[in-house]
């Protein structure tokens, strides 16, 4: 008897033994499902199609939903894993209902089998698990696993090592988000939701309005403000117009700003600081500015308020805190709160109460590495293991740019980007500890390597880059300085993402810099020299930039141009011409594409990913 047919359908398949996740890896496969086995096949137009793999049913310990940030090259974007004797088989449908029917069909089919108790959430990649980062590949599982689908809401968690949220904390959607599996909650953008659980770093349990509970990814949410603004440091109670002039003059740093009572009852100014726009004395000789801005409320019953009609928020804290991160038609950004009542050497009480808090006691500083973009930078150890340890400069930082950079380096988590460890903030000058990366700087390898290095290293170089930076792009992260000199290089030549200082968090991906504010010209986009105006295919343009860094071997460009002539250069359409001696012609192609004057013309990151991933399985 011919076993019973019970799923045939076209996915796609990622190969099991290639070390790189690439595009060229993926495989479109005519999967068949039956009573006795899973089988699927290679199509060939006009022939009969050959079968390229089986695995019987009773062979199958785990059918299950991957749940994963990385960017997935492939057309089809949901992915699920079926674990067989020793393998993993990773395969991708084109929607989730298509997703969720392979699974519950398969687990139907298994249920009997001698199954896994954990199973591992997220893909196996650069030689170790994504969820857990254990090396082995068969190391047991690291989360539950509900073979019938019946998993609970909330999952419950572990106390060893996670925890509840003990105090109600709203949170306030950023965008929509849709679900992609049962235990997901859709989000409403600017809807509010109750935090049930944070531990996860990627993934948090919140509840709606309605009492449903349900996972999601936490960078689409922001903590709720509440419109209480005397707790602040910002506000200056009681203050006058020419106090606030005298008190920022006295601090006398760009940006310096306070929140202070109007004339008028219930109104609130901001003052601000600038020594980018200055005015003229008698004598001919100028002066910095203070500026100083009404904040307005919207009509109607749901009150907003905002300092420009294009940018209205719910409450003055989220106002100020959004015009500390983007000018946005202000004078400058909100830089440093300056308040009569506290001074500026106090510490960031929001941070040293989490566990990013590292103790002071808790690490060894062995050798000073370099100078960074705020300070020095020493090689240390925290609990026996290496670390790199950026100091803040005294004074040369505000309290909130640190808590700033800190909370952006906490966001985000991906294998290509430098993983910040935790903050030191209980003692001066504060701390930043990251993963330790042992060749150092990008730029300084590659002129120290320079001829010993071949050209598969190099666009493996190029390519790293791009994972992380397709992964900033998913995000709705720019990074705004992107560059060979920001980038570490590991014992074993991966390459990762550093210096997240400038980075910003938009959500119409689009940041424009105040009036003045400096920039790196050799790598920046036309639209970032002429007006200050950073997305992600300014980015795309610095990463141009940055492949032909690479491929230059660490050769400064426009090295024979000032930085004046670079601007003229390129505003007369001229580009970097010189192909490097080491650079194919498909990839100086690509370095070319990502210069288009136009950025609407230029490649999105996961499209260059895609097309580096190509070239480097087929140099």
């Amino acid at each position: 008897m011919y076993p019973r047919v019970i799923l045939k359908e076209t996915l796609y398949k990622k190969s099991q033994q290639k070390r790189r996740t690439s595009p060229c890896n993926y495989k479109e496969r005519i999967f068949m499902l039956n009573t006795q086995d899973l089988t699927y096949f290679e199509h060939r137009p006009r022939k009969r199609p050959t079968q390229k793999g089986c695995i019987e049913l009773s062979h199958i310990k785990c059918v299950e939903i991957v749940r994963s940030d990385a960017p997935i090259p492939c057309d089809y974007k949901y992915p699920f894993q079926i674990a067989h004797d020793s393998y993993y088989l990773y395969v991708f449908a084109p929607d989730n209902d298509c997703r969720l029917k392979w699974v519950r069909a398969l687990k139907e089919a298994t249920q009997c089998n001698n199954l896994f108790m954990k199973y591992h959430p997220n893909f196996w990649g650069e030689g170790k698990w994504r969820c857990c980062h254990q090396t082995d590949k068969l190391a047991t599982g690291c989360s539950e696993y509900y073979p019938n689908g019946a998993k609970p809401l909330p999952p419950t968690p572990d106390p060893k090592c996670r925890f509840l949220d003990l105090e109600e904390r709203i949170v306030v959607a950023l965008r929509n988000f849709h679900p992609e599996e049962d235990t997901d909650l859709p989000l409403h953008k600017d809807e509010e939701y109750v935090v049930v659980d944070s531990s996860e770093p990627n993934w948090w349990t919140v509840r709606d309005k309605n009492g449903n509970v349900g996972s999601v990814p936490c960078i689409y949410v922001a903590e709720k403000i509440s419109n209480d603004i005397e707790k602040f440091e910002w506000y200056n109670k009681d203050m006058t117009r020419t106090e606030a002039e005298e008190l920022l003059m006295r601090e006398n740093k760009d940006g310096g700003f306070m929140v202070r009572d109007s004339r008028h009852a219930g109104v609130y100014t901001v003052s601000i600081f600038t020594r980018a726009s200055c005015i003229y004395r008698s004598d001919g000789e100028k002066y910095p500015l203070v500026k100083h801005y009404q904040i307005k409320e919207t009509e109607g019953e749901n009150i907003k308020y905002y300092l420009a009609e294009k940018y209205v928020f719910s409450s003055i804290p989220e106002l100020i805190r959004y015009h500390q991160h983007n000018s946005a038609g202000l004078i400058t950004r909100l830089r440093h709160c300056v308040s009569r009542n506290v001074q500026n050497s106090s510490r960031i009480k929001e941070l040293s109460s989490e566990k990013w808090e590292i103790h002071p006691d808790e690490l060894i500083l062995s050798e000073e590495l370099g100078s960074g973009q705020f300070g020095l930078v020493w090689k240390g150890y925290w609990h026996e293991q290496q670390v790199a340890v950026k100091t803040v400069r005294e004074g040369f930082m505000s309290e909130e740019e640190f808590k700033e950079e800190a909370h952006i380096m906490m966001k985000l988590s991906h294998t290509k980007l430098v993983q910040l460890y935790g903050v030191v903030t209980q003692r001066s000058p504060m701390y930043l500890v990251f993963e330790f990366m042992e060749n150092g700087c990008l730029t300084d390898f590659l002129r120290d390597k320079k001829g010993c290095l071949s050209q598969e290293v190099l666009q493996g170089m190029c390519l790293d880059v791009s994972e992380g930076m397709a992964y900033l792009e998913s995000s709705n992260f720019i990074h705004r300085d992107l560059a060979a000199r920001n980038c570490l290089v590991s014992n074993d030549h991966v390459v990762k993402i550093s210096d997240f200082g400038m980075t910003r968090f938009v959500l119409d991906d689009q940041y424009t810099s105040s009036y003045g504010t400096k920039f790196p010209v050799r790598w920046s986009s036309p639209e970032v020299i002429r007006f200050g105006k950073y997305s992600s295919k300014s980015d795309v343009w610095s990463f141009g930039v940055f492949m032909w860094e690479v491929y230059s071997e660490g050769r400064v460009p426009y090295d024979n141009r000032s930085n004046s002539e670079v601007v003229e250069a390129l505003n007369a359409k001229l580009r970097l011409l010189l192909r490097p001696r080491l650079c194919p012609q498909s990839v100086y192609d690509l370095m070319q594409w990502s210069w288009k004057e136009k950025p609407e013309d230029r490649p999105s990151f996961a499209l260059l990913l895609h097309k580096l991933a190509c070239l480097h399985q087929d140099p």
